[in-house]
C-alpha cells in the first residue's frame, strides 16, 4: 500500500492532525506524527457512519 494521503483541513500548523488517503472502496486514516504505523482502514459506508456520531457528538458539547 503506497496512499496518497491528504492532511485534514482543520489542523492548525504544527499540531497532531488526521491524515486521509483514499483507494477503491477503501479509507485509510493515521494521525500525522506517525503517519507509516498505525493505519485505520474502514469502507466508505463505515467511515461514514463513523462521521455522523462525531458531528452528533459535536453538536451536543
Amino acid at each position: 500500500m503506497n496512499p496518497r494521503w491528504q492532511k485534514s483541513s482543520y489542523c492548525s500548523e504544527g499540531a497532531s492532525c488526521l491524515h486521509v488517503a483514499t483507494a477503491t472502496e477503501t479509507i485509510h486514516l493515521t494521525e500525522s506524527s506517525d503517519p507509516t504505523r498505525a493505519i485505520l482502514t474502514a469502507t466508505p459506508t463505515a467511515f461514514g457512519a463513523l462521521l455522523l456520531v462525531l458531528k452528533k457528538e459535536t453538536a451536543r458539547a
